[in-house]
């Protein structure tokens, strides 16, 4: 038995224009992926910063938004300016002390080269070893002939990205000054009182996520950024080579570093690895065994446990969602998955609410979002 649907004109025409415009939206979107990732970086800062704003503006004599942002923004400034004159410095000096030790490094290479090339000629490994030094020197003339245009390519990402990083600051600027105003404006444009309490307890609490968040990453940073100072200064009593002030750029790397979800400790802790190794390899070699310890305590039971806290998550959703985010988007997706978690637990939430008849107004809203900033 055949069926036969019978599909009018309009209603078909209608159906291919969704889709074209459905594929319109897809590639404007594809398009301009550089400048919505800066808009939601932006958002995200600005977000991040209304609670510090806030407060400095309830201090100030006559409560001026841009002023309070103008303090904020040196304040961040201040301490990114502390954290570069703690890291770079030491840096430094580990790096020029180990340029002065290669050539005892070298001398060392070559004594072992020779007993190596008695192997090879006893061995008659003669003819490979040549084949594969002939291979890494072309390979380095053909790097060597294309560093030009990677240095050309550097400088202009460099550039890039200290514009886009421009922009991001100035755009954060204006929503923190304007975004209060913005804000009034929408919600005087609803005719309907209770959808707009209902859609503005919806923003709260999405607000009260991002701000727990930023606070939880904050405390996880600050407790990994203490601890990996402390076993640097342990280590420099226990191996002289090792300056004890090496202790205050470790916690300021770790710190910043480890803002960063899941790949931000780990950096971290190979740079201070390397940097241990400058000195004393076997103080580096405890390090990084410290440091797989502490990673493996910090991202399955600290930092979970700190963040379902804040942004009222279960450690296996946050776990979940960072995992999610890593493999969808990368290290960008890892960074900004807790806060969309947290956000779709929000709207889920709302939802439900709503379709029980259940009208709570905004003293809820209220509460969470004292309950965070404490």
């Amino acid at each position: 038995m055949k069926t036969r649907i019978d599909i009018d004109t309009k209603t078909f025409v209608r159906f291919i224009l969704v889709v074209i415009g459905f594929g319109l939206a897809i590639f404007a979107i594809y398009h301009a992926r550089t400048a919505l990732l800066i808009l939601g970086i932006s958002l995200f800062l600005a977000v991040a910063l209304n609670g510090p704003v806030n407060r400095i503006s309830r201090i100030l004599p006559g409560k001026s938004r841009v002023a309070a942002t103008a303090i904020a923004y040196v304040l961040v400034v201040v301490v990114l300016g502390a954290i570069l004159v703690l890291v770079v410095p030491p840096i430094v000096q580990q790096t020029a002390k180990f340029v002065q030790n290669v050539p005892s490094f070298v001398d060392s290479a070559t004594n072992q080269y020779k007993g190596l090339n008695n192997l090879i000629e006893q061995y008659n490994l003669r003819p490979q070893v040549d084949q594969a030094l002939n291979s890494i020197k072309d390979s380095t003339a053909s790097w060597a002939s294309n560093v030009g245009s990677t240095v050309i390519a550097g400088v202009g990402s460099v550039f890039a990205v200290l514009t886009e990083g421009l922009l991001v600051l100035v755009l954060t600027f204006l929503m923190l000054i304007e975004g209060p105003a913005w804000m009034e404006r929408l919600w005087g444009l609803y005719n309907d009182k209770r959808k707009m309490k209902a859609h503005r307890r919806v923003v709260r609490r999405i607000y009260g996520v991002v701000n727990g968040y930023v606070t939880g990453q904050l405390i996880v940073s600050t407790i990994g950024g203490v601890l990996a100072g402390a076993a640097v200064f342990v280590l420099s009593l226990v191996f002289p080579q090792i300056p004890s002030g090496l202790a205050f750029p470790t916690a300021a790397i770790t710190f910043t570093l480890s803002l960063i979800p899941m790949f931000g400790a780990t950096i971290a802790g190979l740079l201070i690895t390397v940097l241990l190794a400058f000195n004393a390899p076997v103080a580096a070699i405890i390090y990084i065994i410290y440091f797989f310890i502490y990673q493996q305590i910090e991202n399955n039971f600290v930092a979970p446990q700190v963040q379902a806290k804040k942004i009222e998550l279960s450690a296996l959703a946050v776990l979940g969602s960072v995992t999610i985010g890593l493999y969808l988007f990368g290290l960008l997706g890892g960074i900004i998955a807790i806060p969309i978690a947290g956000s779709i637990r929000v709207l889920l939430d709302e939802y439900l609410k709503s379709r029980k008849g259940d009208d709570s107004d905004d003293d809820e809203a209220d509460i969470i979002i004292e309950k965070i900033k404490t």
